[in-house]
């Protein structure tokens, strides 16, 4: 049976294709769930149509993309997380938490975009690609450092309010506060 389809359908065709499918695929899942509908000419000049509104928003959207690689390209990042002497982490850096580095800059960035084989273990600069789209990309440096040390000898845990023992137990430190004062809410 021919059917043109209304959407893009993977491994079937692209919006405004006619394609040859089994009978009752075409009827009992394209045309049902209003995926494909019958070549009819009224059909195909609806279908035209829609494929035309549907080209001018990917194009619209591809355009959105690319001006986000253009201004995350080339930028640097950084991420303070606990080491040992060897440098390596007590933990491990994700997409997760460079999505967060990226966002702090004020940059919207989803973490499934970001292109890692496997999770950061050490410390070190990473030249990461984000992947936008099909071929819209950039890349991003990201540095993983250790907390710096303070005056006082103590390391700046700033990096979630984590401190050394608390990193190693897993376990999140409150942010200390003068005598007599109370927590702020935030």
């Amino acid at each position: 049976m021919k059917v043109l389809l209304r959407r893009n359908v993977s491994k079937l065709g692209q919006i405004g294709d006619i394609v040859e499918v089994k009978d009752g695929y075409a009827r009992n899942y394209l045309i049902p769930q209003g995926v494909g509908v019958a070549p009819t000419e009224t059909n195909l000049k609806a279908i035209e149509a829609e494929k035309q509104a549907y080209l001018e928003e990917l194009a619209h959207q591809r355009a959105e993309l690319e001006t986000q690689a253009k201004l995350l390209d080339g930028k640097e990042f950084t991420i303070v997380a606990l080491a040992n002497e060897e440098g390596q982490l007590y933990g491990s850096v994700g997409p997760a938490q460079i999505a967060a580095a990226v966002a702090a800059e004020g940059i919207a960035l989803d973490a499934h975009d970001i292109l890692l084989d496997e999770p950061i273990h050490k410390l070190d600069k990473y030249e990461l690609t984000v992947g936008f789209g099909e071929d819209v990309t950039a890349t991003i440096s990201v540095w993983v450092v250790p907390p710096r040390e303070t005056e006082g000898g103590e390391a700046d845990a700033q990096a979630d309010n984590v401190t050394p023992e608390a990193a190693e137990a897993g376990e999140e430190s409150a942010p200390e506060t003068p005598e007599g004062e109370a927590p702020q809410e935030s």
